[in-house]
């Protein structure tokens, strides 16, 4: 493997994710405290809790959390699922195992930086943007014809990060068709999904619509528990979890004991911490509409299909780089720009910036964001 580049969203982050004043783009929803969380433990969870020793766990995860990610698809059973440190671990290894010097990938964009750049240092990879010009519309014909008699992955994300994209279900469920005629694995990053805003819309999982496809999700996102630090894979193709399995022990080898038991209660008790967040989400929304809409000479805004990041476009003649900059070191509000979500493969869009909805209480990060928009005139 080549050496990976720098990666630009959390070198970004290092800087001011915790010395900002305002977290104005987070890409999780609002987390909640470890006594709330173990509140909503069935009484067999929550004795396992209790009686926990610190000893190491099993490589593939622990089974009573493997069956309880299981019932959240329709085709895949516990033996079908692998649990890793969080959705990055899953993500690479997937790669490693997948792809080689001799195959091709193709990535949408625009995306999280690995998802691109882990491919890239393992293969010939090609680019497939959304289109930012029809809302971010997935162009079917655009992305069959990248692809090779050589490609063995298509990877994509929905609803998307950073643009809260979800395309129609008949488009989806077309790509995973057009995967298994050619024998291709999708891997489908779906950790934003629960959080559409019109639950019509949501995708199907893509390892329920096919037996070579990888669904990839974490309890970071959707659920805003990133400091469990689980996430899975869902594959119905037997050789390559083993494969999986095999790498990940050069990685973390097995996951943290408590927060497995952790990850278990929250995926048992999905529905109504999905509700939570998604009440949030609206009640946050009226608020980002009316921001936007009091500056409208600055600002192209469009609400997300799903998950709670948007992507908006800023106008104004600085640039979206020196306005991002300007607005974290001067009034400590912290936004992330195009640059952090360039792609090496198609031309991306270099006025956007991503914003995040998920949090409580927006309202002091987006007046510290208005006086400073109205002090620059």
């Amino acid at each position: 493997m080549t050496r990976l580049p720098d990666f630009r969203l959390e070198t970004y982050f290092s800087r001011w994710e915790f010395t900002a004043r305002h977290h104005l783009t987070a890409s999780d929803a609002q987390s909640m405290a470890m006594s709330e969380l173990l509140a909503l433990a069935d009484p067999e969870d929550r004795q396992a809790w209790d009686t926990l020793a610190l000893g190491y766990t099993e490589t593939f995860g622990d089974p009573a959390l493997r069956e309880a990610i299981a019932g959240l698809y329709e085709r895949a059973g516990a033996e079908d699922v692998i649990c890793f440190g969080g959705a990055q671990e899953g993500l690479n290894l997937a790669m490693q195992v997948l792809l080689g010097p001799e195959d091709h990938a193709v990535v949408l964009t625009p995306d999280y930086q690995s998802a691109e750049t882990i491919p890239l240092s393992l293969c010939a990879v090609t680019g497939v943007a959304l289109d930012p010009d029809r809302e971010w519309a997935l162009d079917l014909d655009e992305l069959t014809a990248a692809l090779r008699p050589n490609t063995r992955v298509v990877s994509v994300n929905f609803p998307n990060n950073p643009t809260g994209k979800v395309i129609d279900a008949a488009d989806f469920v077309r790509l995973a068709e057009i995967c298994d005629e050619r024998g291709i694995h999708l891997f489908s990053d779906e950790v934003y999904r629960g959080l559409e805003r019109d639950p019509a819309r949501t995708l199907p999982q893509a390892v329920d619509l096919s037996e070579r496809a990888l669904s990839l999700n974490v309890t970071s996102k959707s659920l805003g528990l990133p400091g469990l630090r689980i996430g899975w894979i869902a594959c119905r193709d037997r050789e390559l979890r083993s494969r999986l399995e095999r790498a990940k022990h050069y990685t973390t080898i097995c996951n943290a004991a408590p927060s497995e038991i952790l990850a278990r209660i929250a995926i048992k008790a999905r529905e109504p911490i999905l509700a939570r967040n998604r009440a949030i989400i609206d009640a946050n929304l009226p608020l980002f509409d009316e921001f936007f809409a009091r500056f409208d000479d600055l600002f192209e805004w469009r609400a997300p299909d799903g998950g709670c990041v948007a992507y908006p476009r800023y106008l104004g003649a600085d640039g979206v780089e020196a306005f991002c900059s300007g607005l974290v070191e001067e009034a400590g509000v912290l936004l992330l720009p195009a640059s952090v979500f360039r792609s090496e493969l198609t031309p991306s869009p270099t006025d956007r910036f991503r914003i995040g909805l998920g949090r409580r209480d927006p309202a002091p990060a987006l007046d510290a964001f208005a006086g400073w928009l109205k002090g620059r005139h």
